[in-house]
Parts: C-alpha cells; structure tokens; sequence
C-alpha cells in the first residue's frame, strides 16, 4: 500500500531513485514507525512521514519521522554512533537514537540562551558534560574536556562580552525550529558529522529561534563539569558564565547555522 512519506532530493540522491520508489510505494517503507525525533508513534499510512537518513563513513540508517516534527534531510553521525545503533537493533534491544546507543557518546548538558555580547543580544549555548571527562583508557580523576576542546579549536573566553572567534567546519543544527545537533568536520574531510545530538530534538524558546535568524549564527560556550549548573534564568546563566571565565573555565566558538 502507498505510504505518505516525503523524500527529500537529498535523500533521494543518497539510497537512489529505486529505493526511493520502493519506500513510496509501500514495498520497504513500515506503516508504523518510533518517530526519530520526538520518540511518539506514527503511521505512515495515515499521515505525513519524513524519511531521515543518519549517514557515516561506511554505514547509513534510515528512519522514519513526523512530517511535523523534522522534515525529510539526510544527517551526518559519527559511524561509531550508528554502528551502536545498529548493534543494539541486531541485538534485539529497543532502540533510541544512534547518539543514544553509542557508549562512546559522552553525555553533555546542552543549555539555550541569549547573552549580552558587545551591547546586542546574542543567541548561545553552553554545554556541560554530566560528569567529569577523562582521556579515554584513563580511569583519571582529571576532567580534560576543556583540554580536549582547545585541541579541536574552540578558543579560550576571559569575557563573556566579547564574541569567541569562528570554528571553520562547525555548525548547529536547527530542523523545524528545534536545536538538533552541534556539528564538527570529519577528519577524513568528508560530510559533518555530529559532536552532540539531542535525544530528542529540543524545542527552543521564539525569542531565542528569532536571534538565531537575525544572526545566523549560534555562540556556543563549553565549560568542564560543575562550573556553570542547571540556572533557571539566563541573568543566573550569565553569572555563571562571567564566574567560569574569569576562572579560566570557558571556551567558546561562533559557528553558523546548518538547517532551518
């Protein structure tokens, strides 16, 4: 039976216009489907599917989403990411996302927020691992995330009020107006591939979604582990920004927009 799916020409271009014809037309497309973004039920008999396909180096997955939750894009992951996901489907285990499956995924507070920069209200993130991070192989007490950010060219921030440099080959990921993924270069230089995915696509404030727009562009923070905490207001977010870079506690980068 025909399903309601809608192919993006990215998509189409990467499984091929046979397989694309196929999944129209019922033959390997599911009538109920998890949605890969907000983790609900769909039918993609009854209402409108996307088709997302989480691309790595070697392995690719195709999923099925709400229409109204993601439309139909193919998303760089990292392949240990989605060879995780893949393990955990073969294994027989009830999967989440690819990011969610992978024990190579640490796991990363990520915070949306606006913040005064140079007079202009700015949109942010800053990102807080849950825990300490150590090297892997290393059972340390030592959190090298800020190290292990540096090296990858996120620049130290001594003050919040001065926008951090560019970060050439990253970028966030918005997709129907939610936060999706922070992406990084791979370092074979093929397709972006994801440094942090949400769980779930998160749902951003329109305040923030509409600096976004008008700046193109996403300030993101880093900060190790205890140094900034959950803050229930962004004036609190902001102290606590000031407080880790005057302690030499922040990184940050400008990256621009990937998606919509």
């Amino acid at each position: 039976m025909p399903r309601m799916l809608d192919v993006s020409d990215e998509v189409r271009a990467e499984i091929g216009d046979e397989e694309a014809e196929r999944l129209l037309g019922g033959d390997n497309a599911p009538d109920v489907y998890d949605c890969t973004s907000c983790r609900t039920p769909g039918n993609s008999e009854r209402e409108r599917t996307s088709t997302v396909l989480f691309v790595g180096e070697e392995t690719a997955v195709l999923a099925f989403a709400h229409a109204s939750c993601i439309p139909s894009q193919v998303v760089p992951v990292a392949e240990e990411q989605l060879q995780g996901a893949v393990r955990s489907i073969t294994a027989g285990e009830t999967g989440g996302s690819a990011a969610e499956q992978s024990p190579m995924q640490a796991e990363l507070g990520v915070t949306s927020g606006l913040v005064l920069v140079g007079g202009d209200v700015q949109p942010a993130l800053v990102v807080e691992p849950l825990g300490p991070i150590a090297r892997p192989g290393s059972d340390g007490p030592v959190d090298v995330f800020l190290e292990l950010l540096r090296a990858q060219g996120f620049a130290p921030v001594t003050d919040v009020e001065q926008a951090p440099p560019p970060l050439a080959g990253w970028s966030v990921l918005l997709a129907m107006g939610r936060l999706h993924a922070v992406l990084q270069p791979p370092a074979g230089g093929a397709a972006p591939q994801a440094w942090w995915q949400a769980h779930q696509a998160m749902q951003v404030a329109d305040d923030w979604r509409s600096a976004v727009n008008r700046a193109g562009r996403v300030l993101v923070y880093a900060a190790p582990h205890g140094a900034i905490g959950a803050q229930p207001r962004e004036d609190l977010l902001r102290d606590a920004m000031d407080r880790a870079a005057a302690t030499g506690r922040l990184v940050g980068a400008s990256m621009p927009l990937a998606g919509t």
